[in-house]
């Protein structure tokens, strides 16, 4: 019986070799499938974290904000008088990989615009994972109108932490 779990093992080590060295991701090849993907996830981002409830590709991080937060402030004030522009910042979660932070913004009782103001960014894969993430939660928020949003998979800690800020900001204004 030892020498079946000799053969048994001996045929093992190698697959569970090669299981976990393809199964490795290291921050140097993250950080560079961040760059090859972050063309799109970044110019993505400050487009989903302005302040227009739709998708779409900005041209520059500074122009995709500051302009989406000037057209939200303007629109409801040149509309209708009587619905006020509020800004609320949610509190700081703690995460595992670090704090999260989300800042909202309610117009007519609806919630307009998301801001995440701190997310988990020390490492290559931190940031890798929140290019992907946030710009879904926010999609998600401004779809769902509250925080009973889904967690996007592979994104656990980032996803309990925004929802977490996101609860704090919506308690914050009286949603």
């Amino acid at each position: 019986m030892t020498s079946v779990k000799k053969i048994v093992l001996w045929f093992m080590s190698p697959l569970t070799a090669l299981v976990l060295l393809f199964g490795y991701h290291t921050s140097t090849s993250s950080a560079s499938s961040a760059a090859a993907a972050g063309g799109n996830a970044s110019a993505e981002a400050p487009a989903s974290t302005g302040t227009t409830g739709t998708s779409s590709t900005g041209s520059s991080s500074g122009s995709s904000s500051s302009s989406g937060a000037a057209s939200s402030s303007a629109a409801p004030s040149s509309s209708a008088s009587s619905a006020a522009t509020t800004t609320v910042t949610g509190t700081a979660a703690s995460t595992r990989w670090g704090p999260v932070q989300v800042q909202i913004t309610v117009a007519g009782g609806k919630v307009t615009a998301v801001k995440v103001l701190e997310q988990p960014d020390s490492n290559g894969r931190d940031q890798e994972i929140n290019a992907q993430a946030l710009p879904i939660l926010v999609q998600e928020t401004l779809k769902a109108q509250s925080a009973k949003i889904d967690m996007v998979s592979g994104a656990t800690y980032t996803s309990d932490g925004y929802i977490t800020s996101l609860q704090s900001a919506l308690d914050k204004a009286g949603l």
